[in-house]
């Protein structure tokens, strides 16, 4: 039988919206401050751990529409924050990657990013078992 507080909270759904809000609401000022969109950033951070073989591999792996992307790396590359090479496999393919500027753009927003969390995350006994549950219920 359900415990009565169990029936008194939020379904997870609504508190984890609530905290999303929160979170952008927080991130928001760090991403202006860069100059790039949230869109931006998803793909810098996407592209931080080697290149992605073709655009439509990297809108899979952030989630996104593939058509919606092409203005964003368009806009990335404008900026010499991001690289597309010819595939030397298939040329009619693009490799992706960060240029030494766009890994500088990633690890500065992000290091603002944590940092901003971690007043969050202040709040929280076992923040290491917080971030571990997020990762398995996110996974």
């Amino acid at each position: 039988m359900p415990d009565v507080a169990d029936n008194e909270r939020a379904d997870l759904g609504a508190m984890v919206m609530r905290l999303g809000r929160r979170l952008v609401a927080m991130e928001q000022p760090i991403l202006e401050r860069h100059g790039v969109t949230m869109w931006a950033y998803v793909v810098l951070t996407a592209l931080r751990d080697g290149p992605a073989r073709a655009q439509a591999s990297l809108a899979a792996a952030i989630n996104a529409d593939k058509t919606r992307l092409i203005p964003v790396l368009d806009d990335l590359q404008k900026r010499g924050l991001i690289e597309r090479e010819p595939d030397p496999a298939d040329r009619r393919v693009r490799l992706l990657g960060l240029t030494p500027e766009g890994r500088r753009l990633q690890q500065a927003v992000q290091a603002e990013i944590r940092a901003a969390e971690e007043v969050m995350l202040s709040k929280i006994k076992d923040q290491a078992a917080f971030v571990r549950a997020l990762g398995e219920l996110s996974a």
